[in-house]
């Protein structure tokens, strides 16, 4: 009984951790995104793509909406020529690409629903069959969605298919640039391994702080055991945390 209850107990507190109804809402909120995303992984290509392709529209639908009615329509205000009037064929690509770019919430919501379904939906097509993601299947997924915009948009000027391949391609080249922006911003930085020993007798002294010296003067863990207190005193290492190194150095047996 006891057992149970203390089970139970367990349960109650990982359903309602601290009954704090925001912590209580993210826990349920997680535990159904970890549900939907087990059973996305175990359906077949088609069905997976096109549940990620509705998931990342309807997602997008919802951001243009939201930028649509933050924004003031001004497709409205434009002047629209008349059936009969003859326009330069550019200068009309242009009016369509204005218009198109300036909509309100059903324009924009179009927009983003077609850019950002497209993208997750090819993104979803290039991981199941390549099993990893990488800069080449995140170029190749806002390309597609880069077209797929020029195309729904009317961005650009008669030429639909020179249009769609030129935003295509913008759209990869910058995916790109931030996804190697990213990679290089989340990478941890490269231990430098010349330093390893002497920031482990820092970091045991207290002297962490001491490091950028050692680094400055170029005293790597080679030149330990010829440490002497002219060669700290010219990298600027005070004389209390000077003795503290040459004491530990002796007593390790690193210097004699």
């Amino acid at each position: 009984m006891e057992q149970q209850q203390g089970k139970q107990g367990v349960t109650v507190a990982k359903l309602f951790p601290n009954q704090d109804p925001i912590k209580l809402v993210q826990f349920k909120f997680k535990e159904l995104e970890d549900g939907f995303k087990s059973w996305l992984s175990k359906q077949s290509l088609p069905v997976e793509a096109a549940v990620v392709t509705a998931t990342g529209g309807v997602q997008g639908a919802a951001i243009g909406a939201i930028m649509g009615t933050l924004t003031p329509d001004i497709s409205s205000s434009m002047p629209t020529p008349p059936p009969q009037a003859s326009l330069n064929p550019q200068a009309m690509a242009s009016l369509k690409q204005a218009q198109a770019l300036a909509g309100g919430p059903l324009i924009q919501a179009r927009n983003f629903a077609v850019m950002t379904g497209t993208n997750a939906g090819i993104a979803c097509i290039m991981k199941r069959l390549r099993g990893k993601e990488d800069v080449q299947s995140s170029m190749v997924a806002a390309f597609g969605s880069g077209a797929m915009f020029s195309l729904v948009s009317g961005m650009g000027g008669p030429n639909l298919a020179t249009n769609a391949i030129t935003s295509g391609l913008f759209f990869a080249l910058v995916q790109g640039g931030l996804f190697k922006l990213g990679e290089k911003l989340s990478k941890p930085p490269v231990e430098d391994l010349c330093y390893a020993r002497t920031r482990s007798m820092l970091n045991n002294l207290g002297l962490q702080n001491y490091e950028k010296n050692f680094k400055k003067g170029l005293l790597t863990d080679n030149t330990l055991p010829l440490l002497t207190d002219s060669a700290l005193r010219d990298v600027r290492i005070p004389p209390g945390p000077r003795l503290l190194i040459l004491d530990h150095l002796r007593r390790s047996g690193t210097r004699s």
